[in-house]
Protein backbone atom coordinates (compact mmCIF):
# COMPACT_ATOMS: atom_id res chain seq x y z
CA UNK A 1 0.00 0.00 0.00
CA UNK A 2 1.34 3.44 -0.94
CA UNK A 3 2.61 5.63 1.85
CA UNK A 4 0.31 8.58 2.67
CA UNK A 5 2.32 11.48 4.16
CA UNK A 6 1.18 12.96 7.46
CA UNK A 7 -0.18 16.48 7.69
CA UNK A 8 2.80 18.44 8.99
CA UNK A 9 2.97 21.59 11.11
CA UNK A 10 3.94 23.69 8.08
CA UNK A 11 0.61 22.85 6.41
CA UNK A 12 -1.33 23.69 9.56
CA UNK A 13 0.59 26.91 10.13
CA UNK A 14 0.05 27.94 6.48
CA UNK A 15 -3.71 27.59 6.74
CA UNK A 16 -3.77 29.31 10.13
CA UNK A 17 -1.57 32.11 8.81
CA UNK A 18 -3.93 32.83 5.92
CA UNK A 19 -6.87 32.84 8.35
CA UNK A 20 -5.07 35.40 10.53
CA UNK A 21 -4.47 37.60 7.48
CA UNK A 22 -8.18 37.52 6.65
CA UNK A 23 -9.02 38.33 10.27
CA UNK A 24 -6.68 41.35 10.20
CA UNK A 25 -8.40 42.46 6.99
CA UNK A 26 -11.74 42.55 8.82
CA UNK A 27 -10.20 44.24 11.87
CA UNK A 28 -8.87 46.96 9.52
CA UNK A 29 -12.42 47.58 8.31
CA UNK A 30 -11.81 45.71 5.04
CA UNK A 31 -9.04 48.09 4.07
CA UNK A 32 -6.37 46.79 1.70
CA UNK A 33 -6.28 43.51 -0.23
CA UNK A 34 -5.86 40.37 1.92
CA UNK A 35 -4.78 38.36 -1.12
CA UNK A 36 -1.29 39.88 -0.90
CA UNK A 37 -1.08 39.24 2.82
CA UNK A 38 -2.04 35.61 2.27
CA UNK A 39 0.51 35.29 -0.54
CA UNK A 40 3.26 36.68 1.69
CA UNK A 41 2.46 34.47 4.68
CA UNK A 42 2.45 31.34 2.51
CA UNK A 43 5.89 32.24 1.17
CA UNK A 44 7.28 33.08 4.61
CA UNK A 45 6.27 29.94 6.49
CA UNK A 46 9.12 27.44 6.13
CA UNK A 47 9.85 23.88 7.20
CA UNK A 48 12.70 25.08 9.39
CA UNK A 49 12.90 28.10 11.68
CA UNK A 50 16.61 28.64 11.10
CA UNK A 51 17.36 32.20 9.94
CA UNK A 52 13.69 33.14 10.34
CA UNK A 53 14.49 36.73 11.32
CA UNK A 54 17.03 37.07 8.52
CA UNK A 55 14.51 35.84 5.98
CA UNK A 56 11.88 38.25 7.30
CA UNK A 57 14.33 41.16 6.97
CA UNK A 58 15.15 40.18 3.38
CA UNK A 59 11.48 40.03 2.47
CA UNK A 60 10.84 43.38 4.12
CA UNK A 61 13.72 44.88 2.13
CA UNK A 62 12.22 43.31 -1.00
CA UNK A 63 8.87 44.90 -0.22
CA UNK A 64 10.51 48.32 0.13
CA UNK A 65 12.36 48.01 -3.18
CA UNK A 66 9.27 46.83 -5.05
CA UNK A 67 7.13 49.58 -3.52
CA UNK A 68 9.65 52.30 -4.43
CA UNK A 69 9.89 51.21 -8.06
CA UNK A 70 6.11 50.75 -8.21
CA UNK A 71 5.42 54.23 -6.95
CA UNK A 72 7.94 55.73 -9.36
CA UNK A 73 6.31 53.98 -12.32
CA UNK A 74 2.78 55.04 -11.29
CA UNK A 75 3.87 58.68 -11.03
CA UNK A 76 5.51 58.46 -14.47
CA UNK A 77 2.41 56.81 -15.94
CA UNK A 78 0.19 59.63 -14.66
CA UNK A 79 2.32 62.07 -16.67
CA UNK A 80 2.21 59.89 -19.81
CA UNK A 81 -1.48 59.05 -20.46
CA UNK A 82 -0.63 57.30 -23.73
CA UNK A 83 0.61 54.29 -21.74
CA UNK A 84 -2.83 53.53 -20.23
CA UNK A 85 -3.53 49.79 -20.73
CA UNK A 86 -1.47 49.47 -23.90
CA UNK A 87 0.99 46.72 -24.79
CA UNK A 88 3.75 49.30 -24.37
CA UNK A 89 2.67 49.63 -20.72
CA UNK A 90 3.27 45.90 -20.13
CA UNK A 91 6.55 45.96 -22.06
CA UNK A 92 7.85 48.70 -19.75
CA UNK A 93 6.67 46.75 -16.68
CA UNK A 94 8.57 43.66 -17.86
CA UNK A 95 11.76 45.63 -18.58
CA UNK A 96 11.49 47.35 -15.19
CA UNK A 97 12.09 43.99 -13.51
CA UNK A 98 15.71 44.16 -14.69
CA UNK A 99 16.73 47.18 -12.55
CA UNK A 100 14.62 45.86 -9.65
CA UNK A 101 16.42 42.53 -9.55
CA UNK A 102 19.76 44.23 -10.20
CA UNK A 103 19.14 46.49 -7.20
CA UNK A 104 18.79 43.47 -4.91
CA UNK A 105 22.09 42.17 -6.31
CA UNK A 106 23.90 45.47 -5.74
CA UNK A 107 22.76 45.75 -2.11
CA UNK A 108 23.56 42.03 -1.58
CA UNK A 109 19.98 40.99 -0.94
CA UNK A 110 19.53 38.52 -3.81
CA UNK A 111 16.95 36.48 -1.93
CA UNK A 112 14.75 39.57 -1.75
CA UNK A 113 14.38 39.73 -5.55
CA UNK A 114 11.23 37.60 -5.61
CA UNK A 115 9.40 39.81 -3.13
CA UNK A 116 10.61 42.96 -4.85
CA UNK A 117 9.13 41.77 -8.14
CA UNK A 118 5.87 40.54 -6.57
CA UNK A 119 5.26 43.84 -4.79
CA UNK A 120 6.17 45.87 -7.88
CA UNK A 121 3.83 43.84 -10.11
CA UNK A 122 0.98 43.96 -7.58
CA UNK A 123 1.23 47.76 -7.63
CA UNK A 124 1.69 48.54 -11.31
CA UNK A 125 -0.60 45.89 -12.80
CA UNK A 126 -3.61 46.50 -10.55
CA UNK A 127 -3.34 50.23 -9.87
CA UNK A 128 -6.46 52.24 -10.64
CA UNK A 129 -5.52 55.68 -11.93
CA UNK A 130 -8.21 57.51 -9.99
CA UNK A 131 -6.70 56.42 -6.65
CA UNK A 132 -4.11 58.35 -4.70
CA UNK A 133 -0.86 56.62 -5.79
CA UNK A 134 0.79 57.17 -2.42
CA UNK A 135 -2.10 55.61 -0.50
CA UNK A 136 -2.34 52.79 -3.03
CA UNK A 137 1.36 51.91 -2.70
CA UNK A 138 1.20 52.23 1.09
CA UNK A 139 -1.75 49.81 1.27
CA UNK A 140 -0.10 47.27 -1.02
CA UNK A 141 3.10 47.45 1.00
CA UNK A 142 1.19 47.14 4.27
CA UNK A 143 -0.70 44.10 2.93
CA UNK A 144 2.59 42.36 2.17
CA UNK A 145 4.22 43.40 5.44
CA UNK A 146 1.25 42.01 7.39
CA UNK A 147 1.79 38.63 5.71
CA UNK A 148 5.54 38.75 6.44
CA UNK A 149 4.92 39.60 10.09
CA UNK A 150 2.35 36.83 10.53
CA UNK A 151 4.70 34.34 8.87
CA UNK A 152 7.58 35.45 11.12
CA UNK A 153 5.49 34.99 14.26
CA UNK A 154 4.12 31.60 13.24
CA UNK A 155 7.58 30.38 12.19
CA UNK A 156 8.85 31.29 15.65
CA UNK A 157 6.02 29.58 17.52
CA UNK A 158 6.48 25.96 18.64
CA UNK A 159 3.63 24.06 20.23
CA UNK A 160 5.74 22.13 22.68
CA UNK A 161 6.37 21.64 26.35
CA UNK A 162 9.95 21.74 27.57
CA UNK A 163 12.81 20.81 25.23
CA UNK A 164 14.80 17.81 26.42
CA UNK A 165 18.41 18.83 25.89
CA UNK A 166 19.69 16.64 28.74
CA UNK A 167 19.12 13.29 27.03
CA UNK A 168 21.37 11.63 24.48
CA UNK A 169 19.13 10.38 21.68
CA UNK A 170 20.48 7.67 19.36
CA UNK A 171 18.61 6.63 16.21
CA UNK A 172 19.28 3.65 13.96
CA UNK A 173 17.68 4.05 10.51
CA UNK A 174 19.77 1.61 8.49
CA UNK A 175 16.77 -0.26 7.14
CA UNK A 176 15.21 2.95 5.85
CA UNK A 177 18.45 3.91 4.12
CA UNK A 178 18.63 0.41 2.60
CA UNK A 179 15.02 0.54 1.38
CA UNK A 180 14.99 4.04 -0.09
CA UNK A 181 17.36 4.99 -2.90
CA UNK A 182 17.37 8.61 -1.73
CA UNK A 183 17.95 7.83 1.95
CA UNK A 184 15.33 8.47 4.63
CA UNK A 185 12.00 10.07 3.72
CA UNK A 186 11.74 13.87 3.24
CA UNK A 187 9.32 13.99 6.19
CA UNK A 188 11.91 12.42 8.52
CA UNK A 189 14.65 14.69 7.19
CA UNK A 190 12.64 17.82 7.95
CA UNK A 191 11.68 16.61 11.43
CA UNK A 192 15.27 15.68 12.31
CA UNK A 193 16.73 18.93 10.94
CA UNK A 194 14.28 20.98 13.03
CA UNK A 195 15.14 19.07 16.20
CA UNK A 196 18.88 19.42 15.62
CA UNK A 197 18.39 23.13 15.04
CA UNK A 198 16.68 23.44 18.43
CA UNK A 199 19.61 21.82 20.25
CA UNK A 200 18.62 18.16 20.42
CA UNK A 201 21.50 15.90 21.53
CA UNK A 202 20.94 13.45 18.67
CA UNK A 203 23.27 11.08 16.92
CA UNK A 204 22.96 7.92 14.85
CA UNK A 205 24.27 4.40 15.03
CA UNK A 206 24.85 2.40 11.88
CA UNK A 207 26.41 -0.79 10.59
CA UNK A 208 27.63 1.25 7.64
CA UNK A 209 30.90 3.04 7.16
CA UNK A 210 30.76 6.85 7.53
CA UNK A 211 30.63 7.01 3.72
CA UNK A 212 27.59 4.75 3.67
CA UNK A 213 25.86 6.90 6.25
CA UNK A 214 26.59 10.11 4.34
CA UNK A 215 25.12 8.60 1.19
CA UNK A 216 22.01 7.44 3.07
CA UNK A 217 21.52 10.75 4.92
CA UNK A 218 23.17 13.44 2.78
CA UNK A 219 21.11 16.28 4.27
CA UNK A 220 21.57 15.40 7.96
CA UNK A 221 24.55 16.86 9.84
CA UNK A 222 24.29 15.95 13.55
CA UNK A 223 26.35 18.00 16.00
CA UNK A 224 27.52 14.85 17.77
CA UNK A 225 29.77 12.17 16.24
CA UNK A 226 27.89 9.22 14.74
CA UNK A 227 28.48 5.65 15.94
CA UNK A 228 29.52 3.83 12.77
CA UNK A 229 30.61 0.31 11.80
CA UNK A 230 28.53 -1.22 14.60
CA UNK A 231 30.44 0.64 17.30
CA UNK A 232 33.97 0.39 15.88
CA UNK A 233 34.33 4.13 15.36
CA UNK A 234 32.94 7.53 16.21
CA UNK A 235 32.90 9.86 13.22
CA UNK A 236 32.47 13.62 13.51
CA UNK A 237 30.83 14.68 10.24
CA UNK A 238 31.34 18.42 10.69
CA UNK A 239 35.00 18.12 11.65
CA UNK A 240 35.70 15.14 9.36
CA UNK A 241 37.64 13.29 12.04
CA UNK A 242 37.44 10.16 14.19
CA UNK A 243 37.50 11.07 17.91
CA UNK A 244 37.28 7.41 19.04
CA UNK A 245 38.31 4.20 17.25
CA UNK A 246 38.53 0.57 18.35
CA UNK A 247 41.15 -1.20 16.23
CA UNK A 248 42.75 -4.60 15.83
CA UNK A 249 46.51 -4.53 16.27
CA UNK A 250 48.60 -4.68 13.11
CA UNK A 251 50.10 -8.03 14.16
CA UNK A 252 46.73 -9.61 14.88
CA UNK A 253 45.27 -8.20 11.63
CA UNK A 254 48.05 -9.91 9.64
CA UNK A 255 47.19 -13.27 11.21
CA UNK A 256 43.50 -12.82 10.43
CA UNK A 257 44.18 -11.85 6.81
CA UNK A 258 46.47 -14.86 6.33
CA UNK A 259 43.88 -17.20 7.86
CA UNK A 260 41.04 -15.93 5.65
CA UNK A 261 43.07 -15.76 2.42
CA UNK A 262 44.22 -19.34 2.92
CA UNK A 263 40.55 -20.28 2.51
CA UNK A 264 40.37 -18.38 -0.80
CA UNK A 265 38.29 -15.39 0.31
CA UNK A 266 38.74 -11.80 -0.77
CA UNK A 267 38.95 -9.31 2.11
CA UNK A 268 37.94 -5.66 2.23
CA UNK A 269 40.19 -4.25 4.95
CA UNK A 270 39.47 -0.81 6.38
CA UNK A 271 42.03 1.39 8.11
CA UNK A 272 42.06 5.03 9.19
CA UNK A 273 45.20 6.91 8.23
CA UNK A 274 45.41 10.53 9.39
CA UNK A 275 41.61 10.81 9.56
CA UNK A 276 41.21 9.31 6.08
CA UNK A 277 39.30 6.04 5.76
CA UNK A 278 40.99 3.68 3.27
CA UNK A 279 39.66 0.32 2.07
CA UNK A 280 42.19 -2.22 0.75
CA UNK A 281 40.96 -5.18 -1.28
CA UNK A 282 42.28 -8.22 -3.14
CA UNK A 283 41.27 -9.54 -6.56
CA UNK A 284 37.46 -9.52 -6.80
CA UNK A 285 36.20 -13.08 -7.09
CA UNK A 286 32.39 -13.25 -6.96
CA UNK A 287 29.53 -11.27 -8.48
CA UNK A 288 28.53 -9.63 -5.19
CA UNK A 289 32.04 -8.30 -4.55
CA UNK A 290 32.27 -6.91 -8.07
CA UNK A 291 28.88 -5.24 -7.82
CA UNK A 292 29.64 -3.72 -4.41
CA UNK A 293 32.94 -2.34 -5.65
CA UNK A 294 31.32 -1.05 -8.86
CA UNK A 295 28.74 0.91 -6.86
CA UNK A 296 30.90 2.08 -3.99
CA UNK A 297 34.26 3.07 -5.42
CA UNK A 298 32.78 6.03 -7.33
CA UNK A 299 31.71 7.69 -4.10
CA UNK A 300 33.81 10.74 -3.07
CA UNK A 301 33.54 9.52 0.53
CA UNK A 302 35.35 6.20 -0.08
CA UNK A 303 38.96 5.45 -0.91
CA UNK A 304 39.52 1.97 -2.40
CA UNK A 305 43.01 0.66 -3.06
CA UNK A 306 43.72 -2.61 -4.86
CA UNK A 307 47.01 -3.21 -3.12
CA UNK A 308 48.49 -4.76 -0.02
CA UNK A 309 47.69 -3.08 3.28
CA UNK A 310 50.61 -1.46 5.16
CA UNK A 311 51.53 -4.24 7.57
CA UNK A 312 52.45 -1.94 10.42
CA UNK A 313 49.08 -0.16 10.58
CA UNK A 314 46.20 -1.29 12.84
CA UNK A 315 42.87 -2.24 11.24
CA UNK A 316 39.37 -0.96 12.03
CA UNK A 317 37.48 -3.83 10.44
CA UNK A 318 37.48 -6.52 7.76
CA UNK A 319 34.60 -7.58 5.58
CA UNK A 320 33.94 -10.53 3.26
CA UNK A 321 30.87 -11.40 1.22
CA UNK A 322 30.32 -14.81 -0.32
CA UNK A 323 27.83 -17.65 -0.60
CA UNK A 324 26.03 -18.14 2.69
CA UNK A 325 27.28 -21.69 3.24
CA UNK A 326 30.89 -20.63 2.62
CA UNK A 327 30.59 -17.74 5.06
CA UNK A 328 29.08 -20.08 7.66
CA UNK A 329 32.10 -22.42 7.34
CA UNK A 330 34.49 -19.47 7.61
CA UNK A 331 32.80 -18.21 10.78
CA UNK A 332 33.00 -21.71 12.30
CA UNK A 333 36.70 -22.01 11.41
CA UNK A 334 37.53 -18.60 12.90
CA UNK A 335 35.70 -19.31 16.15
CA UNK A 336 37.54 -22.62 16.54
CA UNK A 337 40.96 -21.02 15.86
CA UNK A 338 43.39 -19.05 17.99
CA UNK A 339 42.80 -15.89 15.97
CA UNK A 340 39.31 -15.64 17.48
CA UNK A 341 40.78 -14.06 20.61
CA UNK A 342 40.06 -10.36 20.94
CA UNK A 343 37.59 -10.40 18.00
CA UNK A 344 33.97 -9.48 17.51
CA UNK A 345 32.39 -11.31 14.57
CA UNK A 346 29.17 -10.19 12.94
CA UNK A 347 27.50 -12.23 10.19
CA UNK A 348 24.15 -11.85 8.44
CA UNK A 349 22.51 -12.57 5.07
CA UNK A 350 22.60 -9.90 2.38
CA UNK A 351 19.37 -8.11 1.52
CA UNK A 352 20.74 -7.19 -1.91
CA UNK A 353 22.42 -10.40 -3.07
CA UNK A 354 20.30 -13.52 -2.73
CA UNK A 355 22.19 -16.50 -1.38
CA UNK A 356 25.08 -14.36 -0.12
CA UNK A 357 26.06 -13.40 3.43
CA UNK A 358 28.46 -10.97 5.05
CA UNK A 359 31.07 -11.51 7.70
CA UNK A 360 32.44 -8.44 9.46
CA UNK A 361 35.31 -8.64 11.91
CA UNK A 362 36.07 -6.01 14.57
CA UNK A 363 38.01 -5.54 17.76
CA UNK A 364 36.05 -7.17 20.60
CA UNK A 365 35.58 -3.75 22.28
CA UNK A 366 33.86 -2.36 19.20
CA UNK A 367 30.28 -2.10 20.38
CA UNK A 368 27.44 0.38 20.22
CA UNK A 369 27.15 0.21 24.01
CA UNK A 370 30.80 1.18 24.56
CA UNK A 371 30.53 4.08 22.14
CA UNK A 372 27.22 5.14 23.70
CA UNK A 373 28.84 5.23 27.15
CA UNK A 374 31.72 7.26 25.71
CA UNK A 375 29.35 9.79 24.12
CA UNK A 376 27.18 9.99 27.22
CA UNK A 377 30.20 10.89 29.35
CA UNK A 378 31.52 13.27 26.70
CA UNK A 379 28.38 15.44 26.71
CA UNK A 380 27.42 14.68 30.33
CA UNK A 381 23.97 13.42 29.33
CA UNK A 382 21.58 12.42 32.10
CA UNK A 383 20.15 9.45 30.21
CA UNK A 384 20.15 7.72 26.84
CA UNK A 385 17.18 6.92 24.59
CA UNK A 386 17.75 4.62 21.61
CA UNK A 387 15.27 4.01 18.78
CA UNK A 388 15.87 1.62 15.89
CA UNK A 389 14.26 0.28 12.73
CA UNK A 390 16.98 -2.34 12.29
CA UNK A 391 15.44 -5.55 13.63
CA UNK A 392 16.57 -8.07 11.02
CA UNK A 393 14.23 -10.71 12.44
CA UNK A 394 11.18 -8.75 11.35
CA UNK A 395 9.47 -9.67 8.09
CA UNK A 396 6.88 -6.86 8.07
CA UNK A 397 9.35 -4.00 7.72
CA UNK A 398 8.07 -0.85 6.00
CA UNK A 399 10.30 1.99 4.90
CA UNK A 400 8.05 4.45 6.76
CA UNK A 401 9.42 3.07 10.03
CA UNK A 402 11.86 5.99 9.88
CA UNK A 403 8.87 8.37 9.98
CA UNK A 404 7.59 6.60 13.08
CA UNK A 405 10.99 7.00 14.72
CA UNK A 406 11.16 10.68 13.73
CA UNK A 407 7.72 11.31 15.26
CA UNK A 408 8.71 9.49 18.43
CA UNK A 409 11.90 11.52 18.70
CA UNK A 410 9.86 14.69 18.19
CA UNK A 411 7.53 13.91 21.08
CA UNK A 412 10.35 12.85 23.38
CA UNK A 413 12.31 16.00 22.65
CA UNK A 414 9.48 18.55 22.56
CA UNK A 415 7.43 17.28 25.47
CA UNK A 416 10.01 16.53 28.15
CA UNK A 417 7.57 16.64 31.06
CA UNK A 418 5.02 14.47 29.34
CA UNK A 419 7.64 11.82 28.51
CA UNK A 420 9.50 12.14 31.79
CA UNK A 421 9.25 8.50 32.75
CA UNK A 422 10.13 7.09 29.35
CA UNK A 423 12.93 4.49 29.37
Amino acid sequence: MAHVPHIGMRIIKSAFGVLICFAIYFIRGKQGTPFYSALAVLWCIQNQTKNTVGNAIQRTVGTGIGAAYGLAYILIKQKVPILDDSFLHYCIISLALIPIIYTTVVIKQKKASYFSCVVFLSIVVNHLMDENPYMFVANRSLDTLIGIFVGLVLNSVSFHGEYDRDTLFIADMDRAMDSLSSGITPYSQIMIKNMLEKGMQLTFMTLRTPAGFLVGMPEIKPNLPIIAMDGAILYDIKENRYPKVHVMSAEHACKIESFIRSRRFNIFTTIILEDVLIIYYDALKNAAEKDIYGKMHKSPYRNYLNKERPKGHPVVYMMCIDKTEKIAHLVKDIKESEINDELKILTYPSDDYEGYSYIKIYNKNASVQNMTDYLKNMIDAKKVVTLSDNDRNRTDYRYTECDRIARRLYHLFNFKRREKNYV
